[in-house]
């Protein structure tokens, strides 16, 4: 099988050639910020939406992309492209770039951007149409006043470890809490529960990812008539919702039907996070950036 290429600042190099310097600060510190992207039928979704909080979460952190936002659509559209990706996922990072050994930023004069064009399965068919078991971690989600998961960054650490959690548990995610013990989201995906035809999510300024598939299917749901409601929950509205589903890019929607041992609803896939799949799954068809026009 012929290797993938990978885009390094504007170069592309084979998958076992592509490297950055150990002194990269995203390498030594996860200073930096990334992306992960969905291609469905040869179009980039919602890419625009994608680029926005990149540079957005860039920002934040308090580094300059050296490229503008339309070099960058460009620069993913040509990673696809060249490896033929029609169908796929692309991970897109930009991190503070090379420098010395010190935590200062300023030592860091240009960033450095990494563009992944390849496949990925984050869970096994089976689960969408029977929905998934899932634990809370005993990791509390990182506070917004002290790193934002707002901001897409390198570090993951706090999610990696809820993640060793539900590993440990024999689960694919686990549901992460406020220390107020509040529901945010879980290690990579956002959080959904239906209760009494209403669709509730907690909202981003607890600790959660202000996530691009969330956005969606909210407006989705507002589409069919489904009212739409970001409001703080806890374990027990969580364990006596009728419905419960996941969203995220790699996920896309996906129906959670036990929590901590607690059959959620009937234990089966409900009838809104059917409709939601469904809609979504339209919409990856005709929505994104065209890759080869």
């Amino acid at each position: 099988m012929e290797e993938k290429l990978i885009y390094i600042d504007g170069e592309f190099y084979k998958k076992s050639e592509a490297k950055i310097s150990v002194f990269d600060h995203g390498f030594l510190y996860g200073d930096g910020v990334f992306e992960g992207i969905r291609v469905y039928n040869g179009k980039i979704f919602k890419c625009k939406e994608h680029v926005d909080r990149l540079y957005q979460a860039a920002k934040a952190i308090y580094m300059e992309i050296p490229i503008s936002k339309e070099e960058m659509i460009e620069a993913l559209k040509k990673t696809c492209r060249i490896n033929n990706i029609r169908e796929g996922y692309i991970r897109l990072v930009v991190s503070r770039g090379v420098g010395d050994l010190g935590l200062s930023p300023t030592k860091c004069p240009k960033p450095t951007i990494v563009i992944i064009a390849d496949s990925i399965v984050l869970y096994p068919q089976e689960m969408y149409e029977k929905g998934m078991k899932v634990i809370t971690a005993s990791t509390r989600r990182n506070s917004p006043q002290c790193v934002d998961p707002q901001i897409k960054s390198l570090n993951y650490l706090n999610n990696i470890l809820a993640k060793i959690e539900a590993n440990r548990a024999g689960v694919p995610e686990a549901i992460m809490l406020t220390q107020d013990g509040y529901v945010t989201e879980c290690t990579g995906d956002n959080i959904f529960i239906v209760k009494d035809g209403e669709l509730i999510t907690p909202p981003v300024y607890l600790g959660a990812l202000d996530g691009i598939t969330r956005r969606t299917v909210m407006a989705l749901a507002k589409d069919l008539g489904i009212p739409v409601y970001e409001k703080v929950f806890t374990l027990y509205n969580l364990y006596n919702a009728d419905e419960c589903f996941f969203t995220g890019t790699a996920a896309e929607v996906i129906a959670v039907t036990e929590v901590d041992g607690r059959k959620i609803g009937n234990g089966e896939v409900g009838p809104i996070t059917k409709k939601l799949m469904e809609e979504f799954k339209k919409l990856t068809l005709v929505d994104g950036v065209d890759i080869y026009e």
